[in-house]
């Protein structure tokens, strides 16, 4: 595992007929230290479900089901 900051953190987001997504933390993101890009490191392994990074955020859960992600893609 690097030992900087992760650029950002891994979701995996389940959509649910008629209710809010479920955001689950899965992994994180570091910049490469070579070239331009990421190295992903993933906890767990989504089926059926898709990705999502965003930056990280001090004040949230590890894992969370977040009305206010709803929109991000």
């Amino acid at each position: 595992m690097s030992n900087n900051q992760p650029v950002f953190v891994a979701y995996s987001v389940k959509e649910r007929l008629g209710k809010q997504p479920i955001w689950r933390k899965i992994g994180v993101a570091f910049a490469h230290t070579k070239k331009p890009g990421f190295n992903i490191e993933l906890a767990a392994l989504p089926i059926g479900d898709r990705i999502v990074l965003l930056e990280p955020k001090e004040d949230k859960p590890e894992s969370e089901t977040d009305a206010d992600k709803g929109g991000a893609q």
